[in-house]
């Protein structure tokens, strides 16, 4: 740019001169060759056949394959298997011509490693359009992926003890929430905040601080179901989502197993350390439809825990709250009936029409509370089945219903056979064993105990199911199927299971004879 004395632009000056002549087609050609040779991209040339007739240096450097191992084979000596035929289908059709398609590809080495590749395949055609070769462009991009992977756990998961953070969490339980809004199912979050830790990182460091929370974190995950989210949230509290359960009441019952995971001393390097929690309990979608909304909820209540010298947890819901704390009282107090006699077992007649003779009887499982009298069974039989507790219980009626016969039987009383129910929770292999043990004990015949079993067991109807019923029967047993037409139950049940009797439900004949219907 030319200026005048003022500084004003007034003109350019031009330099011209005059241009290389471009390279001939030799060196353009052995330039190219050069080019493909020394890429760091590894080049892979196929004729028509889909045979390999060139590769460069970088081939041999990402695959292992020197030219003498992969010249005239196909490309299938680098194919993984991990791919599905759809998948095999859209590189085919590019090889193909269909188009170039660029994508990733999981090959495989020489040695037999698989490794991440980004590929580019692209067709050669001759001057008839017909296709002449196929080339294929990749890069081995597994330092990509695993850079990719850290920042990608580094941005969900809690660098200290391993856990989902917050943002894992959110995504996970945002999920949750678009199923429940379609099922109605319910879930609930649990914030647990642990006690003392600040007090034993001040005293002994905080590097023991840390490896008790990662402590408790294994200890935490080892008492919760695989689909429940463990998370870290900050400092001294986790959070869990259990991202479906049948009842909120439930929620109680892993708080619990929460808080005893922590009963016992915690042993780190050579000090035993004592902590607490207190948890709040938000369900969803009753106290919240976000994930902030429900953690804040259940801080809330973690808080009010934390002030409350009656209960290390509570729900957010007062009404809630009395549920859950209801739930573990009667578990509490049906533990303290089976140690301290408070349950007995009533026989209910069956009785002929025919004949009007006692034909057998039904042992029904009563409740007598030193306090409440008489406990119905439709209160404390679930929390029974929810609890495990249905397994003592079971056991324990087959014991006095054994127990019963006999003393009978010595008193010279004909007994017609008794009906003992069993809970789905009780039929595993060794349950046929458990009950000859009893029958033995007392000296009782197979033919005078009658198994009922609920719908419940056929719908789960596995073959281990019905090999343990055929073995029961074996053994001299009948088996009855009770509230029979309620539930899923259908004639083609009765099919694969070895059952003598079907047990109209109630609801079908609790109007007879004045029901025409019910008639």
């Amino acid at each position: 740019l030319r200026h005048d004395d003022s500084g004003e632009p007034v003109g350019m000056l031009v330099k011209l001169a005059q241009v290389d002549e471009a390279l001939s087609a030799v060196d353009k050609i052995n330039l190219h060759a050069r080019i493909i040779e020394d890429s760091d991209q590894g080049v892979l040339i196929t004729d028509a056949h889909e045979r390999i007739v060139s590769i460069n240096s970088s081939f041999t450097r990402i695959t292992g394959y020197t030219p003498e191992e992969s010249i005239g084979r196909t490309p299938d000596l680098l194919r993984s298997g991990v791919h599905d035929a759809e998948f095999r289908a859209k590189v085919r059709s590019a090889m193909q011509g269909e188009g170039p398609w660029r994508g990733e590809i999981i090959g495989k080495r020489k040695n037999g490693d698989l490794f991440p590749q980004s590929v580019t395949i692209s067709v050669v055609r001759d001057e008839q359009g017909t296709i002449t070769h196929t080339f294929s462009l990749f890069s081995d991009i597994s330092e990509h992926k695993d850079a990719q992977a850290r920042v990608q756990r580094l941005a969900n998961y809690d660098p200290l003890t391993g856990l989902p953070n917050l943002c894992l969490l959110t995504q996970l339980v945002d999920q949750a929430l678009m199923e429940t809004r379609r099922t109605q199912e319910h879930g609930a979050m649990l914030v647990v905040e642990i006690t003392r830790i600040g007090a034993i990182s001040d005293t002994l460091g905080g590097h023991i601080g840390n490896e008790l929370l990662c402590e408790i974190g294994r200890l935490f995950r080892g008492a919760l179901r695989e689909v429940d989210v463990l998370a870290r949230l900050d400092g001294h509290k986790f959070a869990v989502a259990l991202l479906h359960i049948e009842k909120r009441e439930h929620a109680a019952i892993v708080a619990q197993k929460l808080l005893s995971a922590l009963a016992a001393p915690i042993q780190i390097d050579s000090h035993s350390l004592q902590v607490g929690a207190h948890i709040g309990i938000t369900v969803y979608t009753e106290d919240g439809t976000d994930v902030p909304t429900l953690i804040r909820c259940a801080d809330v209540a973690m808080s009010r825990a934390a002030q409350n010298i009656e209960a290390d947890f509570l729900f957010y819901s007062e009404e809630m709250n009395q549920r859950a704390k209801e739930h573990l009282r009667l578990e509490s107090e049906l533990r303290q009936a089976l140690a301290g006699d408070e349950l007995l077992l009533y026989y209910q007649p069956k009785v002929s029409l025919r004949s009007g003779r006692i034909v057998g009887a039904e042992a029904l499982l009563r409740w007598r509370h030193p306090v409440r009298g008489l406990v119905s069974p439709g209160v404390f039989i679930p929390v029974a089945e929810e609890t495990g507790l249905i397994l003592d219980l079971g056991t324990w009626v087959l014991e006095q219903a054994c127990r019963q016969i006999r003393d009978w039987r010595e008193d010279n009383l004909i007994v017609p056979s008794i009906a003992v129910n069993l809970s789905a929770r009780q039929f595993d292999r060794q349950l046929p064993q458990r009950i000859a043990a009893v029958l033995e004990r007392y000296g009782v015949q197979p033919d005078q105990i009658n198994l009922e079993i609920t719908e419940s067991l056929l719908v789960r109807g596995t073959d281990n199911v019905v090999a343990i019923m055929n073995e029961l029967v074996a053994m001299g047993m009948s088996l009855a199927l009770d509230d029979f037409g309620t539930g899923y139950s259908s004639l083609a049940y009765l099919k694969k299971f070895p059952i003598s009797t079907l047990k109209i439900d109630r609801s079908f004949v609790v109007g007879l004879p004045y029901e025409e219907n019910d008639c």
